[in-house]
């Protein structure tokens, strides 16, 4: 454990922020599962439940949870399999 305060208090900081980061990201993985089933099974909601995964890709962006790119691509995927389907 550290000695000093401030890098004690950078222990507490980091904890809550990984802690945080893993909410945001098991929710953002959660999201494109369900998008991906509803897209698959041809759910009757399918549109609205990929609108709620792309906002969730955006908050993951805009927070630094995933890269832009990958919010791009991610969202992009999406579109595609929507629209294939």
């Amino acid at each position: 454990m550290a000695n000093i305060k401030s890098a004690k208090k950078r222990v507490k900081v980091n904890q809550k922020k990984a802690a945080n980061n893993k909410a945001r990201n098991s929710a953002l993985k959660t999201a494109i599962k369900k998008a991906n089933a509803a897209i698959e099974t041809n759910a009757d909601n399918k549109e609205e439940v990929v609108k709620a995964a792309v906002k969730k890709i955006d908050q993951a962006a805009s927070h630094n949870l995933i890269h832009k790119n990958c919010a791009a691509r991610k969202k992009s995927n999406l579109a595609n399999k929507l629209n294939k389907a």
